[in-house]
């Protein structure tokens, strides 16, 4: 049985990704490399910019946004970051691959920096949090991350997308730290981290064969490194998972 995607909970997890409010109540400017990278993921969707096409030069792109060289170089470096663009010594930037249009049928382009960034913080705090969570795992712990995927194998063969229990294995690990704050750190983004997981998840459905079973298999990964014990390894494995997981937003 596959699911069909959840337009409907997107909607209502992307409340959280509107623009931020000051003390006053008034909202805060978007941050000016946000609109940049924005602008250009629209135009390569539009087929403006096709794959394989050299970006109009800095100097170019900052006058097309009325912005500074520094802020088209920040926006740059997000979309390298992304696997949207490439770029070579002397001769600019090029794209690198379009992304799945259908991911603007549940993010906007004004929430894709701010979600890239929950995944750049998530990959530092989650990763510490996987090397104290195998460096201090205890039966209990170790059980309770068990169930946590399990429940998540169960999610999958249902067709269901499995949003909250993902989120439940990463907590899991993160209570295994026997340290509060990464708990209450990963609670406090859940929000966020649901936003993100639930788009990654809504486009997989496209290739259920394929998406989830890879998400799954990283997270065994990780539980095996915990598992053993091996600190250095789980790090390892839930970086290079949340990483996996920033790219599988654009392959959609």
């Amino acid at each position: 049985m596959t699911s069909k995607p959840h337009p409907d909970r997107a909607k209502d997890i992307i409340a959280s990704f509107q623009p931020t409010r000051d003390e006053k109540g008034q909202e805060r400017p978007a941050k000016l490399s946000d609109r940049v990278y924005g602008d250009i993921i629209e135009r390569i969707l539009q087929g403006e910019y096709g794959e394989g096409d050299r970006l109009p030069s800095e100097t170019r792109l900052a006058e097309m946004n009325r912005v500074s060289r520094p802020i088209v170089r920040e926006a740059l470096s997000r979309l390298r970051e992304d696997g949207l663009v490439r770029s070579q010594r002397g001769a600019g930037s090029y794209v690198e691959c379009r992304p799945d249009r259908a991911m603007l049928d549940f993010a906007p382009l004004d929430s894709l920096a701010d979600m890239q960034r929950c995944f750049e913080f998530r990959a530092a705090l989650e990763g510490e949090s996987a090397r104290l969570a195998a460096q201090h795992i205890g039966p209990a712990s170790l059980r309770e991350i068990e169930r946590a995927l399990q429940r998540l194998e169960e999610c999958i063969q249902a067709g269901e997308l499995g949003v909250d229990a993902d989120f439940g294995f990463h907590l899991a690990i993160a209570k295994a730290t026997n340290n509060r704050f990464f708990t209450d750190t990963l609670l406090s983004l859940k929000p966020q981290i649901n936003f993100g997981q639930n788009l990654a998840r809504n486009l997989g459905l496209r290739r259920p064969g394929q998406h989830l079973p890879e998400v799954q298999q990283e997270h065994v990964e990780i539980l095996q490194a915990i598992r053993e014990g091996d600190p250095e390894r789980a790090c390892h494995q839930m970086r290079q998972h949340i990483g996996n997981s920033r790219r599988r937003v654009f392959e959609g």
